[in-house]
Parts: structure tokens; C-alpha cells; sequence
């Protein structure tokens, strides 16, 4: 009964990382037409992108605590739901031509994926203990899965010129149905500070060590700026190929498509590698890889090249993130506030990226604004080693005495 018990809690996980990327990749993808619906120029976008910054920011500030006090289940079920009324939200700004709108709704939306986001990373962390497998790298390929398909129909209802609007709705619509069954899957608890004295001075200690952490703080940044790779595609891709690249919006959005794609593919192949190399050589390359990517974008002028080379940036940019949140999850203590203080470390750059990156494009060029980006990716292949050991030689300096499998190695 715990098998399969764990398994539908391991489906639900997949699901509530595929809606999420669902959902964003269906509003990236229709970013030209909404830019063009609202009128704004490339910095007023960079403006109402701050609103999808802010929330994500304020989401994952707040989503540790929250964890602490209620447990995963509630913050992952409020988290999903902001996300769906957010989209909402988005598509009657579209509709009104109303850029507040738009930036409420994207502040909802990131609010609750901040939120839920870093519970569904401390539950996968708790699913990777009791079974002893790598499982936050296909988590979050199942967020990349999501942004195939959502991207997918977005190039669709792109070429034919199906109103923005109804296609959010429509997104947010089969969300709420996936949600539903998603979250009767997740257990009630996990992530919750222990009640009585372990909440007193003894647990308001432990958030200050782990400031004080070098290596976390390290991990942190590999998180930030592999983040920054991450959403500047998210964020910028097709306005990129747009105006950079002199791509017709289809294509600009197709181009997007194969990012998600490369992104879902290092995802779900990546475990392989951790577990063959180990996460240091894998974050190393990813960020080559990356990094590689970004410079061909950037510098070239083949429509066709740069295109391609967006394959190599999804693929560098894949499992920066998820490795080091596993890395940040079993290098202490009190996994669930290590995790959350790297995210919100990595949040950083959702909340700098978008109006950064926006008020760069406006003044040189989205192209140009990217080389800050290409700088930071740079940085994470000297951070590589931060993420610690080979998966199969690492031990358990530290286990948890609330999960089930705390006498064994944590695996990541």
C-alpha cells in the first residue's frame, strides 16, 4: 500500500510541475500578440513582467514559512489555484487591452508558482528519501513537458489567429480539472515544523545558520543564475526571434517550442548522467552548454543558427535548477528551509531578469541585453563544484528523523 501510495503522490508531483509550465508557456508564446493588444513598447513590457517578478518574489519569500506552519499540501492546493485565476486574470487584461490587468494577473500567477513551486520541491525531496531514486530532475522535466505542449498550442492557435483570450481561458479551464485530481494524492504533514519545543529557540536558529552556510550560499548561485538562463527564454525567447532575429511570431514561438523541448529532454535524461558522473560534471557542462548557446544567439546573424542554438541553451539550462535544489536539500539539516532559502536565492533573478532585461532591450537591443545573461551562466560553470559529491558516494550527514527512509543516503 506505501508503493503504491508513493507512486500516486510521485504522479501527482509530475502534475502539479506539468501545470504550472502549461500555463506559462501558453502565455510566453502569446506574448507578440498580447504586446501588440496592449500596445506596449519593449520596456512597458519589461514593466508588466515586474508584476510576474514581484509575485514570484513575494510567493517564495513567504512559501518557507508557510510550509512550516501547514505543510506542503495546503501551500502546493492555494499555490496552483493563485495560478489559475491568475491566468484568468491575464486573459481579460488581453481582452480589455488593459496592461494593469495583464501585470495583476501575472502577479497573481507568479505569486502562487513561487509558492507552490518550493513545496513541491520539499515533497519531491521527501518522495526521493523514501525511494532512494533521482526524482527532482523529472519533475521539473515535467514542467518542460508542459511548456511543449503549451507552447505547442500556442503556435497553433498563433497561426491561425485564435484570440489570446480564449486560449488563456481554455488553458486555465483544463488546469482546474488536472488540479482537482492532482491534489487528493498528496499527504497531509510533510514539511511541517515539529510542534512544541523544536519551534522554539532551537528552530529560529537554524535559519541563520544556514545564511551563514558558504556552500548553500554558493548553490544559491548556481540556482540564480542558471534561473536567469531559464527566464530569459521564458521571459524574452520569442520577442527575441521577433525583433531580433526578424522571425514572423509563428516562428518566434515555434523556436520557443524547441527550447521547452531541449529543456524536457535533459529533464528526463539527465538522471542517467547524475548518476553516472555525479552532479558536479553535469552542472558543468550544463552551463557550457548554456553558455555556448547564449553567445550563437547573440552573436549570430543566421536566423537559422541562432535558432538552432536555442537547443543547446534548453539543454544547458535544464538541470541547473533541479540539481542544485537536490543538493540544497541534503547538505544540512532542516532540508525544507535549505531548499527554500536557495529558491528564493534563485528567485532573484524573476525578480532583477524581466525589467532588467526589458530596459536593456529597449536601449540596445534584446540581443545585447541577453550578453548580461551570457555573463551570469559564465559564473555558474566556476560554482559547479558547490553541488557536492558523486550521487552514489555521498552519505547522509544529516537525516531527517520525520521521513521514513532517514537511516538511508538521501538521494538526489
Amino acid at each position: 500500500m506505501t508503493d503504491l501510495a508513493t507512486r500516486r503522490r510521485r504522479t501527482a508531483l509530475f502534475l502539479f510541475f506539468l501545470m504550472p509550465g502549461l500555463s506559462i508557456s501558453s502565455w510566453v508564446t502569446r506574448t507578440p500578440d498580447i504586446r501588440d493588444r496592449l500596445g506596449a513598447s519593449t520596456a512597458e513590457m519589461g514593466i508588466v513582467l515586474f508584476g510576474l517578478s514581484v509575485g514570484s518574489m513575494l510567493g517564495v519569500l513567504g512559501s518557507g514559512a508557510l510550509v512550516a506552519k501547514f505543510g506542503t499540501r495546503p501551500v502546493m492546493g492555494v499555490g496552483t489555484a493563485l495560478v489559475i485565476l491568475g491566468m484568468g486574470v491575464i486573459g481579460c487584461g488581453t481582452l480589455w487591452a488593459s496592461a494593469p490587468a495583464v501585470t495583476a494577473g501575472l502577479f497573481l500567477f507568479g505569486a502562487g508558482m513561487g509558492g507552490s513551486e518550493v513545496a513541491v520541491n520539499i515533497d519531491g525531496a521527501e518522495v526521493e528519501r523514501i525511494t532512494g531514486r533521482t526524482v527532482l530532475p523529472t519533475l521539473h522535466g515535467f514542467f518542460s513537458l508542459g511548456t511543449v505542449v503549451g507552447a505547442s498550442i500556442g503556435i497553433l492557435c498563433t497561426a491561425v489567429g485564435f484570440p489570446a483570450h480564449w486560449h488563456l481561458a481554455s488553458v486555465a479551464a483544463v488546469t482546474v480539472a488536472v488540479f482537482a485530481h492532482a491534489l487528493r494524492a498528496v499527504p497531509h504533514g510533510v514539511g511541517r515544523a515539529p510542534v512544541g519545543g523544536q519551534t522554539g529557540g532551537r528552530g529560529r536558529s537554524r535559519r541563520p545558520a544556514a545564511w551563514r552556510d558558504r556552500r548553500l550560499l554558493l548553490i544559491g548561485g548556481i540556482v540564480l543564475t542558471m534561473a536567469l538562463a531559464e527566464g530569459a527564454a521564458n521571459d524574452w525567447l520569442p520577442l527575441l526571434m521577433v525583433d531580433g532575429h526578424g522571425m514572423d511570431p509563428a516562428l518566434g514561438s515555434a523556436v520557443y517550442a524547441g527550447f521547452a523541448a531541449a529543456m524536457a529532454i535533459g529533464r528526463f535524461g539527465g538522471g542517467l548522467f547524475i548518476d553516472r558522473f555525479g552532479r558536479t560534471p553535469v552542472v558543468r557542462a550544463s552551463a557550457v552548454s548554456a553558455a555556448l548557446g547564449l553567445a550563437v544567439v547573440i552573436f549570430s546573424d543566421n536566423a537559422v543558427l541562432a535558432g538552432a542554438a536555442v537547443l543547446l541553451w534548453g539543454l544547458g539550462a535544464s538541470l541547473g535548477f533541479p540539481l542544485a535544489l537536490s543538493a540544497a536539500g541534503d547538505s544540512g539539516q532542516d532540508s525544507a528551509a535549505r531548499v527554500s532559502l536557495v529558491a528564493m536565492i534563485g528567485y532573484v533573478a524573476f525578480l532583477v531578469g524581466p525589467p532588467g532585461l526589458g530596459f536593456l532591450g529597449d536601449h540596445y537591443g534584446l540581443r545585447t541585453a541577453m550578453t548580461a545573461v551570457l555573463a551570469f551562466v559564465a559564473v555558474a560553470i566556476f560554482l559547479a563544484p558547490a553541488v557536492g559529491t558523486r550521487r552514489g558516494t555521498r552519505a547522509a550527514s544529516a537525516p531527517d528523523t520525520a521521513s521514513p527512509a532517514a537511516s538511508e543516503p538521501p538521494s538526489r
